[in-house]
């Protein structure tokens, strides 16, 4: 990390604030939060935001987890990546899909994926994605398409999550932020 870690004795925090960080990571605090925690607001806001996102939303986790693994891919962010790829697979993602993810962004990032593993909704999803970080404007056909298979709240859902991780991405690769191991998960070989 190009920052030094966060710790209570460089700049003390409420201990209310890190025991909520803690207790939404599970007991110990990511590299992310160890950036994070140098300001209180952000950490605070940052924690309960993306609390939200990540799991009050009502539209489908696979398919959340699905565009922030793409928007992981296409900045670079492999700490994103090794964080959100495990999730994909947890929420009925594959391996083989991931696979083929890895494979579409690096040939043709804002075309149409060509491997019959990602379905049509994944295509979408992907291909929105892809058009959300590459370009930050998305195209009507494609917005059209995506009112055919979603309603409102799921448009908003998924926008949000792909949104959120695109800033995610942007801030863990400015500072350097490193994934806490050094395996990188399966699908995604490790990079300088």
């Amino acid at each position: 990390m190009r920052i030094p870690d966060w710790s209570s004795t460089l700049k003390p925090q409420p201990q209310e604030l890190v025991q909520a960080i803690l207790a939404r990571r599970g007991g110990s605090l990511l590299n992310l939060d160890k950036a994070l925690l140098w300001s209180e607001p952000l950490a605070r806001g940052w924690n309960v935001f993306l609390k939200a996102v990540r799991s009050e939303l009502s539209t489908d986790r696979r398919l959340r987890e699905l565009g922030i693994c793409t928007v992981a891919l296409l900045t670079g962010a492999h700490y994103e990546y090794h964080h959100h790829a495990p999730d994909f697979l947890a929420a009925g993602g594959t391996q083989a899909q991931l696979d083929a993810l890895n494979v579409f962004v690096k040939t043709d990032p804002l075309g149409v994926p060509a491997d019959a593993l990602l379905g049509e909704l994944e295509t979408l999803v992907v291909r929105y994605a892809a058009q959300m970080t590459l370009n930050v404007a998305v195209d009507d056909l494609l917005f059209a398409a995506l009112r055919e298979h979603f309603d409102t709240t799921q448009i908003v859902e998924l926008t949000s999550a792909i949104a959120t991780y695109n800033m995610v991405a942007r801030f863990l690769m400015a500072l350097g932020v490193t994934p806490e191991k050094e395996n990188f998960p399966p699908g995604r070989p490790k990079e300088n």
